[in-house]
């Protein structure tokens, strides 16, 4: 894999992308009292930055860095280390695709090529009309269901080729059975 090269002293400022909403700042200070340092917070600012701007910019980075105390290149490093945070416009649903040893062995590399096919993307890519982005993960711990995949956190399971047509068809293909957990959206701090 060949990374880009940032020189962050010619980057224009439209290419900085959108920064942190007022709404996103008080949301990840709401996160502060949880922990026991403000670097402690990187993790859940930046879920909260992707799911509200969709992705993580240079700019939403440096301002993290700023609200937590911490250098701008410290947060990148989190950013680029895992593979769940998208720098670039991501679509409303990722779809993740187990690629466990017990998923590969139940069909999930034929069901990753299938996926491609109807979506007409790559890993790490995302459909023209931003519907969908698509990537895998080396283990989604559903073994027993395998090969599963998720789209945004619903859980799809013993998933086959044939199945496709109809996971990608339904408008509920990425909605929960179930509550969310309020870990993630502390109470009274809505965007």
């Amino acid at each position: 894999m060949a990374w880009e090269t940032i020189n962050r002293r010619t980057i224009a400022d439209e290419d900085l992308g959108p920064g942190l909403t007022v709404a996103i700042k008080d949301k990840i200070r709401a996160f502060l009292p949880r922990y026991p340092s403000k670097r402690a917070v990187l993790l859940p600012a930046l879920h909260i930055t992707q799911e509200a701007l969709g992705r993580i910019t240079l700019r939403s980075m440096r301002e993290i860095a700023e609200l937590l105390e911490m250098p701008p290149s410290a947060v990148m490093d989190v950013v680029t280390f895992y593979s769940h945070f998208w720098t670039k416009p991501r679509g409303k649903k990722l779809i993740c695709v187990c690629r466990s040893l017990t998923c590969e062995l139940m069909g999930g590399k034929r069901l990753l090529d299938v996926l491609k096919e109807r979506l007409g993307i790559d890993e790490g890519e995302t459909t023209p009309d931003g519907e969908y982005s698509l990537m895998t993960e080396e283990c989604l711990a559903a073994c027993e269901y395998g090969p599963c995949m998720l789209i945004n956190e619903k859980l799809h399971k013993c998933v086959s080729p044939a199945d496709l047509d109809g996971i990608l068809a339904d408008p509920n293909n990425d909605k929960l059975d179930m509550p969310r957990s309020d870990l993630f959206d502390p109470p009274g701090h809505g965007m």
